[in-house]
C-alpha cells in the first residue's frame, strides 16, 4: 500500500473530526491556583524549542518538586543545573523565543502544558530561592505565559507509564554500553561504567 500524506488542515479535520468543546475551551493565559499547586508538586518537565531555521529540540529538566519558581500569574522561571553544556534548547531560544513546556507529577496521568515566550536570565532576585544542595543556578529560563491548560490522561493510560509491572529497564544494555556502541569515545567500557555508576549521582549539582 502506498503512503497517503495529509497536506492541509481541512484533510486533517476530515480525518479527526471537530475539536471536542471541552478541549476547545480549556486554554487559559494566567496561572490558576490549581496550576500553582501542580507546579509545586512537579519534579520534572520537558522543554520544546525551535531555532530560527525550524530545527527542533526537546530537553528534560528535573529537580526536587517545586523547582519551578512562580514569578507572577503570567511568568515562571526554571533554573538550569550542571549538565553536558550542549545548550541546544538555549541556543534555539536566542533566535526564536517560543517555547512549549510539559510538567509531570509522578503517578498522575494528566500533565500541565504551558506555551509561551522565553528568555535567558543570568541573574535575578529569585535565584536565591532556587538553591538546591548548595547550588545556586547560574542561569534561568524565564517564560512569559501565552497559553496554559491541563492535558488529558489518555497517552499515559495507553502507555501504562506509571505501572511498574510494565517496566523492562533491564531489556536494554546499560547506559555505558549504549554510549560505547553508538558514540566514538576514548574511554573503555569499564571506565564508562564507572563514570555512570554510583558516583554519577554525587555530581548532579557540581
Amino acid at each position: 500500500m502506498s503512503w497517503v500524506e495529509i497536506t492541509s488542515e481541512s484533510e486533517l479535520r476530515e480525518l479527526l473530526g471537530d475539536v471536542m468543546p471541552r478541549a476547545a475551551t480549556k486554554e487559559r493565559v494566567r496561572l490558576h491556583e490549581r496550576d500553582r499547586q501542580w507546579l509545586a508538586l512537579s519534579p520534572f518537565c520537558l522543554i520544546a524549542t525551535s531555532a530560527a531555521d525550524g530545527s527542533c529540540d526537546v530537553s528534560p529538566k528535573g529537580d526536587p518538586a517545586g523547582f519551578v519558581h512562580v514569578v507572577d500569574d503570567t511568568t515562571i522561571a526554571i533554573p538550569d543545573r550542571p549538565g553536558n553544556r550542549r545548550a541546544d534548547g538555549f541556543r534555539n531560544l536566542l533566535t526564536n523565543p517560543h517555547v512549549g513546556l510539559i510538567f509531570l507529577v509522578p503517578g498522575r496521568n494528566e500533565t500541565l502544558r504551558i506555551n509561551g515566550r522565553a528568555r535567558l536570565v543570568r541573574e535575578a532576585p529569585f535565584f536565591d530561592e532556587m538553591i538546591v544542595k548548595g547550588h545556586r543556578p547560574h542561569l534561568a529560563l524565564v517564560v512569559e505565559i501565552d497559553q496554559i491548560f491541563f492535558h488529558c490522561a489518555k497517552a499515559f493510560l495507553r502507555s501504562a507509564l506509571w505501572k511498574p509491572d510494565s517496566w523492562e529497564p533491564e531489556a536494554l544494555p546499560s547506559h555505558a554500553r549504549l554510549v560505547k556502541d553508538v558514540q566514538v569515545v576514548e574511554e573503555s567500557l569499564e571506565q564508562l561504567e564507572q563514570y555512570y555508576g554510583e558516583s554519577y549521582t554525587k555530581r548532579l549539582y557540581g
